[in-house]
Protein backbone atom coordinates (compact mmCIF):
# COMPACT_ATOMS: atom_id res chain seq x y z
CA UNK A 1 0.00 0.00 0.00
CA UNK A 2 1.29 3.50 -0.89
CA UNK A 3 2.12 5.47 2.05
CA UNK A 4 3.06 8.98 2.79
CA UNK A 5 4.67 10.42 6.41
CA UNK A 6 3.20 14.09 6.96
CA UNK A 7 6.03 13.93 10.07
CA UNK A 8 9.16 15.03 7.67
CA UNK A 9 9.91 17.79 5.51
CA UNK A 10 8.74 20.85 4.61
CA UNK A 11 5.24 21.35 6.33
CA UNK A 12 4.23 23.92 3.85
CA UNK A 13 4.64 21.80 1.07
CA UNK A 14 3.58 18.52 2.91
CA UNK A 15 0.34 19.71 3.35
CA UNK A 16 0.27 21.36 -0.09
CA UNK A 17 0.94 17.82 -1.83
CA UNK A 18 -1.29 15.87 0.17
CA UNK A 19 -4.63 18.87 0.29
CA UNK A 20 -4.64 18.71 -3.48
CA UNK A 21 -5.48 14.85 -4.33
CA UNK A 22 -8.38 15.62 -1.74
CA UNK A 23 -9.67 18.58 -2.93
CA UNK A 24 -9.58 16.80 -6.56
CA UNK A 25 -11.56 13.53 -5.02
CA UNK A 26 -13.84 15.94 -3.02
CA UNK A 27 -14.65 18.14 -6.29
CA UNK A 28 -15.29 15.08 -8.21
CA UNK A 29 -17.27 13.25 -5.43
CA UNK A 30 -19.48 16.22 -5.56
CA UNK A 31 -19.74 16.80 -9.19
CA UNK A 32 -22.02 13.02 -8.86
CA UNK A 33 -24.82 15.50 -7.56
CA UNK A 34 -24.15 18.82 -9.27
CA UNK A 35 -23.94 17.01 -13.12
CA UNK A 36 -27.50 15.01 -11.53
CA UNK A 37 -28.72 18.16 -10.98
CA UNK A 38 -27.43 20.12 -13.62
CA UNK A 39 -29.22 17.58 -16.74
CA UNK A 40 -32.18 17.37 -14.25
CA UNK A 41 -32.79 21.02 -14.47
CA UNK A 42 -31.95 21.71 -18.11
CA UNK A 43 -33.93 18.04 -19.25
CA UNK A 44 -36.42 17.92 -16.84
CA UNK A 45 -37.56 21.33 -15.43
CA UNK A 46 -37.95 23.28 -12.27
CA UNK A 47 -40.30 20.78 -10.20
CA UNK A 48 -37.22 18.05 -10.77
CA UNK A 49 -34.71 20.52 -9.87
CA UNK A 50 -36.63 21.22 -6.35
CA UNK A 51 -37.09 17.37 -6.01
CA UNK A 52 -33.75 16.46 -5.59
CA UNK A 53 -32.90 19.67 -3.61
CA UNK A 54 -35.93 18.50 -0.97
CA UNK A 55 -34.28 15.22 -0.39
CA UNK A 56 -30.34 16.27 -0.35
CA UNK A 57 -30.64 16.97 3.28
CA UNK A 58 -32.52 14.06 4.21
CA UNK A 59 -29.26 11.68 2.32
CA UNK A 60 -26.71 13.60 4.11
CA UNK A 61 -28.73 13.67 7.28
CA UNK A 62 -28.82 9.67 6.91
CA UNK A 63 -24.86 9.29 6.09
CA UNK A 64 -23.52 11.44 8.81
CA UNK A 65 -23.06 9.12 11.56
CA UNK A 66 -20.93 7.45 9.08
CA UNK A 67 -19.27 10.40 7.88
CA UNK A 68 -18.37 10.97 11.71
CA UNK A 69 -16.81 7.42 12.06
CA UNK A 70 -15.02 7.84 8.99
CA UNK A 71 -13.07 10.95 10.91
CA UNK A 72 -12.63 8.69 13.78
CA UNK A 73 -11.17 5.97 11.64
CA UNK A 74 -8.69 8.63 9.88
CA UNK A 75 -7.68 9.63 13.61
CA UNK A 76 -7.09 6.29 15.02
CA UNK A 77 -5.29 5.03 11.66
CA UNK A 78 -3.44 8.34 11.56
CA UNK A 79 -1.86 7.86 15.31
CA UNK A 80 -0.89 4.18 14.14
CA UNK A 81 0.36 5.27 11.47
CA UNK A 82 2.55 7.68 13.48
CA UNK A 83 3.25 5.28 16.25
CA UNK A 84 4.22 2.74 13.17
CA UNK A 85 2.26 0.12 14.24
CA UNK A 86 1.09 -1.59 11.21
CA UNK A 87 -0.47 -4.87 13.02
CA UNK A 88 -3.15 -2.33 14.33
CA UNK A 89 -3.28 -0.85 11.65
CA UNK A 90 -4.61 -4.09 9.97
CA UNK A 91 -6.93 -4.58 12.86
CA UNK A 92 -8.64 -1.08 11.74
CA UNK A 93 -9.03 -2.16 7.85
CA UNK A 94 -10.87 -5.03 9.59
CA UNK A 95 -13.21 -2.90 11.54
CA UNK A 96 -14.11 -0.76 8.90
CA UNK A 97 -14.87 -3.66 6.43
CA UNK A 98 -17.46 -5.14 8.89
CA UNK A 99 -18.50 -1.99 10.52
CA UNK A 100 -19.23 -0.13 7.14
CA UNK A 101 -20.79 -3.38 5.02
CA UNK A 102 -23.36 -3.11 8.34
CA UNK A 103 -23.96 0.32 8.89
CA UNK A 104 -24.52 1.00 5.22
CA UNK A 105 -27.07 -1.73 4.81
CA UNK A 106 -29.30 -0.28 7.57
CA UNK A 107 -29.27 2.94 6.13
CA UNK A 108 -30.06 1.68 3.17
CA UNK A 109 -33.39 0.10 4.33
CA UNK A 110 -34.47 3.24 6.77
CA UNK A 111 -34.02 5.47 3.78
CA UNK A 112 -35.57 3.46 1.56
CA UNK A 113 -39.09 2.81 3.65
CA UNK A 114 -39.10 6.08 5.56
CA UNK A 115 -38.42 7.87 2.06
CA UNK A 116 -41.89 9.01 2.12
CA UNK A 117 -42.21 10.34 6.02
CA UNK A 118 -38.95 12.04 6.13
CA UNK A 119 -40.28 14.49 2.99
CA UNK A 120 -43.48 14.79 4.74
CA UNK A 121 -41.49 16.18 7.65
CA UNK A 122 -39.82 18.34 5.76
CA UNK A 123 -42.85 20.09 4.64
CA UNK A 124 -42.48 19.31 0.85
CA UNK A 125 -44.74 20.55 -1.57
CA UNK A 126 -46.90 17.92 -2.73
CA UNK A 127 -46.39 18.61 -6.21
CA UNK A 128 -43.08 17.43 -6.11
CA UNK A 129 -43.68 14.61 -3.58
CA UNK A 130 -44.04 11.38 -5.73
CA UNK A 131 -40.52 12.61 -7.83
CA UNK A 132 -39.08 13.18 -4.29
CA UNK A 133 -39.52 9.64 -3.14
CA UNK A 134 -38.26 8.55 -6.29
CA UNK A 135 -35.17 9.76 -6.40
CA UNK A 136 -34.24 9.49 -2.90
CA UNK A 137 -35.43 5.34 -2.87
CA UNK A 138 -32.96 4.77 -5.72
CA UNK A 139 -30.47 7.20 -4.30
CA UNK A 140 -30.72 5.22 -1.33
CA UNK A 141 -29.24 2.04 -2.65
CA UNK A 142 -25.81 3.59 -2.85
CA UNK A 143 -25.55 3.75 1.42
CA UNK A 144 -23.31 0.41 1.56
CA UNK A 145 -21.15 1.94 -1.05
CA UNK A 146 -21.02 5.24 -0.11
CA UNK A 147 -20.19 4.62 3.65
CA UNK A 148 -17.66 2.21 2.38
CA UNK A 149 -16.16 4.31 0.45
CA UNK A 150 -15.49 6.90 2.88
CA UNK A 151 -14.22 5.14 5.72
CA UNK A 152 -11.56 3.13 3.04
CA UNK A 153 -10.38 6.73 1.69
CA UNK A 154 -10.16 7.29 5.74
CA UNK A 155 -7.97 4.83 5.97
CA UNK A 156 -6.05 5.73 2.69
CA UNK A 157 -5.35 9.59 3.83
CA UNK A 158 -4.20 8.51 7.77
CA UNK A 159 -1.48 6.63 5.81
CA UNK A 160 -0.47 10.15 3.66
CA UNK A 161 -2.19 8.18 -0.01
CA UNK A 162 -4.22 11.05 -0.72
CA UNK A 163 -3.91 10.11 -4.40
CA UNK A 164 -5.62 6.98 -5.03
CA UNK A 165 -8.96 8.29 -3.45
CA UNK A 166 -8.70 10.99 -6.41
CA UNK A 167 -8.22 8.43 -8.89
CA UNK A 168 -11.15 6.28 -7.84
CA UNK A 169 -13.37 9.33 -7.39
CA UNK A 170 -11.83 10.09 -11.24
CA UNK A 171 -12.83 7.11 -12.61
CA UNK A 172 -16.72 7.09 -10.50
CA UNK A 173 -17.01 10.49 -11.95
CA UNK A 174 -16.58 9.49 -15.60
CA UNK A 175 -18.80 7.29 -14.87
CA UNK A 176 -21.57 9.38 -13.32
CA UNK A 177 -21.87 12.26 -16.21
CA UNK A 178 -21.49 8.83 -18.87
CA UNK A 179 -24.78 7.24 -17.00
CA UNK A 180 -26.40 10.91 -17.09
CA UNK A 181 -26.41 10.99 -20.71
CA UNK A 182 -27.57 7.49 -21.29
CA UNK A 183 -30.38 7.87 -18.44
CA UNK A 184 -31.41 11.21 -18.27
CA UNK A 185 -30.91 12.85 -21.96
CA UNK A 186 -31.34 9.51 -24.49
CA UNK A 187 -34.24 7.07 -21.78
CA UNK A 188 -35.77 10.38 -20.79
CA UNK A 189 -35.67 8.75 -16.96
CA UNK A 190 -35.84 12.08 -15.33
CA UNK A 191 -35.13 11.69 -11.81
CA UNK A 192 -34.74 8.22 -11.29
CA UNK A 193 -31.93 8.34 -13.95
CA UNK A 194 -30.26 10.78 -12.21
CA UNK A 195 -30.41 8.51 -9.07
CA UNK A 196 -29.12 5.10 -11.16
CA UNK A 197 -26.11 7.55 -12.19
CA UNK A 198 -25.10 7.82 -8.60
CA UNK A 199 -25.36 4.48 -8.03
CA UNK A 200 -23.27 3.33 -10.60
CA UNK A 201 -20.52 5.54 -10.02
CA UNK A 202 -20.50 5.09 -6.48
CA UNK A 203 -20.39 1.57 -6.71
CA UNK A 204 -17.69 1.64 -8.32
CA UNK A 205 -15.53 3.95 -6.81
CA UNK A 206 -16.02 1.91 -3.56
CA UNK A 207 -15.21 -1.17 -5.38
CA UNK A 208 -11.71 0.18 -6.50
CA UNK A 209 -11.26 1.37 -3.19
CA UNK A 210 -11.74 -2.06 -1.64
CA UNK A 211 -9.90 -3.91 -4.26
CA UNK A 212 -6.97 -1.58 -3.63
CA UNK A 213 -6.84 -2.17 -0.03
CA UNK A 214 -7.15 -5.67 -0.32
CA UNK A 215 -4.50 -6.03 -2.96
CA UNK A 216 -1.74 -4.33 -1.14
CA UNK A 217 -2.70 -4.93 2.83
CA UNK A 218 -2.27 -8.96 4.07
CA UNK A 219 -4.59 -10.80 6.75
CA UNK A 220 -7.75 -8.33 5.60
CA UNK A 221 -10.94 -10.60 6.66
CA UNK A 222 -14.24 -10.03 5.37
CA UNK A 223 -15.69 -12.49 7.76
CA UNK A 224 -18.50 -10.79 9.46
CA UNK A 225 -18.09 -13.32 12.63
CA UNK A 226 -16.00 -10.90 14.67
CA UNK A 227 -13.72 -13.23 15.14
CA UNK A 228 -11.30 -10.86 14.24
CA UNK A 229 -12.96 -7.74 15.35
CA UNK A 230 -10.88 -5.65 17.60
CA UNK A 231 -13.20 -4.03 20.17
CA UNK A 232 -10.38 -1.91 22.10
CA UNK A 233 -9.21 -0.06 18.60
CA UNK A 234 -13.47 0.11 17.67
CA UNK A 235 -13.81 1.63 21.29
CA UNK A 236 -11.28 4.23 20.25
CA UNK A 237 -12.97 5.13 17.06
CA UNK A 238 -16.20 5.20 18.53
CA UNK A 239 -14.68 7.68 20.97
CA UNK A 240 -13.89 10.18 18.20
CA UNK A 241 -16.46 9.30 15.74
CA UNK A 242 -19.53 9.31 17.82
CA UNK A 243 -19.22 12.69 18.82
CA UNK A 244 -18.27 14.05 15.25
CA UNK A 245 -21.12 11.28 14.18
CA UNK A 246 -23.88 13.16 16.04
CA UNK A 247 -22.45 16.74 15.51
CA UNK A 248 -23.22 15.84 11.70
CA UNK A 249 -26.77 14.62 12.21
CA UNK A 250 -27.85 16.93 14.84
CA UNK A 251 -26.63 19.83 12.27
CA UNK A 252 -28.28 18.41 9.61
CA UNK A 253 -31.95 17.85 11.05
CA UNK A 254 -31.27 21.59 12.25
CA UNK A 255 -30.53 22.62 8.17
CA UNK A 256 -33.75 19.97 7.69
CA UNK A 257 -35.38 22.41 10.20
CA UNK A 258 -33.81 25.28 7.89
CA UNK A 259 -35.03 23.73 5.03
CA UNK A 260 -38.83 23.21 6.00
CA UNK A 261 -38.75 27.13 6.13
CA UNK A 262 -37.36 27.13 2.36
CA UNK A 263 -39.95 25.03 1.54
CA UNK A 264 -42.52 27.50 2.45
CA UNK A 265 -41.40 29.94 0.32
CA UNK A 266 -42.55 27.56 -2.88
CA UNK A 267 -41.25 25.51 -5.20
CA UNK A 268 -38.74 28.46 -7.01
CA UNK A 269 -37.23 29.48 -4.07
CA UNK A 270 -36.66 25.53 -2.61
CA UNK A 271 -35.00 25.59 -6.86
CA UNK A 272 -32.56 28.86 -5.33
CA UNK A 273 -31.84 27.26 -2.49
CA UNK A 274 -30.63 23.65 -4.26
CA UNK A 275 -28.71 25.83 -6.80
CA UNK A 276 -27.08 28.04 -3.89
CA UNK A 277 -25.94 24.49 -1.74
CA UNK A 278 -24.55 23.74 -4.92
CA UNK A 279 -22.45 26.38 -5.95
CA UNK A 280 -21.46 26.48 -2.31
CA UNK A 281 -19.78 23.38 -3.03
CA UNK A 282 -17.21 25.61 -4.76
CA UNK A 283 -16.28 26.78 -1.57
CA UNK A 284 -16.85 23.87 0.72
CA UNK A 285 -14.76 21.68 -0.69
CA UNK A 286 -11.43 23.13 -0.46
CA UNK A 287 -12.17 23.94 3.33
CA UNK A 288 -13.07 20.32 3.67
CA UNK A 289 -10.13 18.86 1.92
CA UNK A 290 -7.85 20.92 3.84
CA UNK A 291 -9.78 20.08 6.68
CA UNK A 292 -9.49 16.59 6.16
CA UNK A 293 -5.54 16.89 5.41
CA UNK A 294 -5.50 19.07 8.96
CA UNK A 295 -6.82 15.88 10.86
CA UNK A 296 -4.10 13.81 9.08
CA UNK A 297 -1.46 15.79 9.80
CA UNK A 298 -2.26 16.61 13.25
CA UNK A 299 -2.49 12.79 13.63
CA UNK A 300 0.30 11.71 12.38
CA UNK A 301 2.28 13.95 14.19
CA UNK A 302 0.65 13.75 17.35
CA UNK A 303 1.30 10.23 17.05
CA UNK A 304 4.81 10.61 16.67
CA UNK A 305 4.89 12.80 19.40
CA UNK A 306 6.05 16.14 17.49
CA UNK A 307 3.98 18.95 18.89
CA UNK A 308 5.60 22.08 17.41
CA UNK A 309 5.21 20.65 13.81
CA UNK A 310 1.73 20.60 14.75
CA UNK A 311 1.26 24.29 15.48
CA UNK A 312 3.40 25.42 12.21
CA UNK A 313 0.79 23.42 10.01
CA UNK A 314 -2.26 24.17 11.65
CA UNK A 315 -1.25 27.69 10.68
CA UNK A 316 -0.31 27.25 7.57
CA UNK A 317 -3.54 25.49 6.92
CA UNK A 318 -5.69 28.47 8.19
CA UNK A 319 -3.39 30.98 5.95
CA UNK A 320 -4.37 28.36 2.40
CA UNK A 321 -7.51 28.33 3.28
CA UNK A 322 -8.51 31.96 4.39
CA UNK A 323 -7.08 32.95 0.86
CA UNK A 324 -8.66 30.53 -1.17
CA UNK A 325 -11.79 31.14 0.45
CA UNK A 326 -11.56 34.89 -0.33
CA UNK A 327 -10.46 34.58 -3.66
CA UNK A 328 -13.17 32.25 -4.82
CA UNK A 329 -16.09 33.51 -3.26
CA UNK A 330 -15.61 36.92 -3.90
CA UNK A 331 -14.69 35.57 -8.07
CA UNK A 332 -18.71 33.30 -7.88
CA UNK A 333 -20.02 36.76 -6.36
CA UNK A 334 -18.93 38.70 -9.13
CA UNK A 335 -20.60 36.01 -11.78
CA UNK A 336 -23.65 34.62 -9.08
CA UNK A 337 -25.91 35.01 -11.87
CA UNK A 338 -23.58 33.09 -14.08
CA UNK A 339 -23.75 30.20 -11.91
CA UNK A 340 -27.14 30.32 -11.01
CA UNK A 341 -27.93 30.13 -14.21
CA UNK A 342 -25.84 26.39 -14.76
CA UNK A 343 -28.71 24.81 -12.52
CA UNK A 344 -31.81 26.68 -14.17
CA UNK A 345 -33.76 28.93 -16.89
CA UNK A 346 -35.78 30.31 -14.57
CA UNK A 347 -35.00 33.88 -14.24
CA UNK A 348 -37.25 34.23 -10.70
CA UNK A 349 -34.99 31.30 -9.47
CA UNK A 350 -31.63 32.65 -10.71
CA UNK A 351 -32.61 36.36 -9.22
CA UNK A 352 -33.11 34.10 -5.95
CA UNK A 353 -30.35 32.50 -6.09
CA UNK A 354 -28.19 35.35 -6.79
CA UNK A 355 -29.65 37.31 -3.85
CA UNK A 356 -28.71 34.19 -1.07
CA UNK A 357 -25.11 33.92 -2.86
CA UNK A 358 -24.02 37.67 -2.07
CA UNK A 359 -25.49 37.72 1.12
CA UNK A 360 -24.11 34.87 2.98
CA UNK A 361 -20.43 34.40 0.59
CA UNK A 362 -18.67 37.39 1.60
CA UNK A 363 -18.46 36.04 5.44
CA UNK A 364 -17.37 31.91 4.17
CA UNK A 365 -13.70 32.94 5.65
CA UNK A 366 -14.96 32.78 8.68
CA UNK A 367 -16.16 28.77 8.25
CA UNK A 368 -12.72 28.39 6.76
CA UNK A 369 -10.96 29.19 10.35
CA UNK A 370 -13.62 27.61 12.27
CA UNK A 371 -13.05 24.01 10.44
CA UNK A 372 -9.04 24.41 10.80
CA UNK A 373 -8.95 25.00 14.29
CA UNK A 374 -12.08 22.01 14.83
CA UNK A 375 -9.52 19.43 13.03
CA UNK A 376 -6.71 20.44 14.67
CA UNK A 377 -8.79 19.09 18.25
CA UNK A 378 -10.12 16.33 16.17
CA UNK A 379 -6.69 15.44 15.08
CA UNK A 380 -5.53 15.13 18.80
CA UNK A 381 -8.25 12.51 19.55
CA UNK A 382 -10.82 15.08 21.19
CA UNK A 383 -14.17 15.33 19.33
CA UNK A 384 -16.37 16.66 21.67
CA UNK A 385 -15.37 20.00 22.74
CA UNK A 386 -15.52 21.27 18.75
CA UNK A 387 -19.24 19.23 18.86
CA UNK A 388 -20.38 20.98 21.50
CA UNK A 389 -19.28 24.40 20.25
CA UNK A 390 -20.49 23.70 17.00
CA UNK A 391 -23.92 22.15 17.78
CA UNK A 392 -24.33 25.58 20.52
CA UNK A 393 -23.87 27.52 17.44
CA UNK A 394 -25.04 25.94 14.33
CA UNK A 395 -28.01 24.46 15.89
CA UNK A 396 -29.10 26.45 18.98
CA UNK A 397 -27.93 29.92 17.98
CA UNK A 398 -28.68 29.43 14.06
CA UNK A 399 -32.20 27.89 14.66
CA UNK A 400 -33.01 31.20 17.16
CA UNK A 401 -31.64 33.85 15.39
CA UNK A 402 -33.46 32.32 12.41
CA UNK A 403 -37.10 32.45 14.14
CA UNK A 404 -36.34 35.64 15.03
CA UNK A 405 -34.96 37.07 12.10
CA UNK A 406 -38.43 35.95 9.93
CA UNK A 407 -40.80 37.11 12.36
CA UNK A 408 -39.55 40.45 12.01
CA UNK A 409 -38.77 39.83 8.22
CA UNK A 410 -40.01 37.30 6.42
CA UNK A 411 -37.79 37.29 3.27
CA UNK A 412 -34.86 34.60 2.22
CA UNK A 413 -32.07 36.52 3.61
CA UNK A 414 -33.30 36.06 6.60
CA UNK A 415 -32.09 32.39 6.21
CA UNK A 416 -29.21 33.04 4.58
CA UNK A 417 -27.90 35.78 6.91
CA UNK A 418 -28.12 33.09 9.80
CA UNK A 419 -25.39 30.88 8.01
CA UNK A 420 -22.42 33.16 8.59
CA UNK A 421 -24.27 34.27 12.22
CA UNK A 422 -23.31 31.04 13.43
CA UNK A 423 -20.09 30.90 11.79
CA UNK A 424 -18.44 33.73 13.43
CA UNK A 425 -19.75 32.84 16.75
CA UNK A 426 -18.20 28.90 16.26
CA UNK A 427 -15.02 30.12 14.98
CA UNK A 428 -15.00 32.47 18.29
CA UNK A 429 -15.70 29.87 20.66
CA UNK A 430 -13.48 27.71 19.03
CA UNK A 431 -10.09 30.01 19.09
CA UNK A 432 -11.01 30.36 22.71
CA UNK A 433 -10.77 26.52 23.34
CA UNK A 434 -7.60 26.14 21.56
CA UNK A 435 -6.12 29.23 23.07
CA UNK A 436 -6.75 28.39 26.76
CA UNK A 437 -6.11 24.95 26.73
CA UNK A 438 -2.89 25.43 24.44
CA UNK A 439 -2.00 27.69 27.63
CA UNK A 440 -2.69 25.49 30.33
CA UNK A 441 -1.28 22.15 28.03
CA UNK A 442 0.60 22.40 24.89
CA UNK A 443 0.55 18.77 24.06
CA UNK A 444 -3.04 18.18 24.69
CA UNK A 445 -5.00 21.58 23.06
Amino acid sequence: MNSYSLTKGSIGKSLLFFLLPILTSSLIQQLYSTVDLIFVGRFCGTESTAAIGASNLIITCLIGFFNGMAVGTNVVAAHIYGEENESDLKKVIDIVFIAGSIGGAILMFIGMFFAPTFLRWMNTPTSIMDIAVRYLRIYMMSMISIVLYNLCSGILRAIGDSKSPMIFQIIGGATNIIADIIFIVFFKMGVEGAAIGTFLSQTLAAILSIIYICRYTSKVNFDISFKNFDNKLFNRILTIGVPAGIQSIVITLSNIIIQSNINGFGVDSIAAFTAYFKIEMIIYLPILALGQAVVSFVGQNYGAKQYDRIKKGVKYSIIYSVIVTIIVSSSIMLTSSFFVGLFTQNSEVIALGTRIIRTSFPFYFLYAILECLSCLIRGKGKSIPPMIITLFSFCGIRIIFLIYMLSKWYDLKSIAISYPVSWAIAALLTALYVKINSSKNLDNA
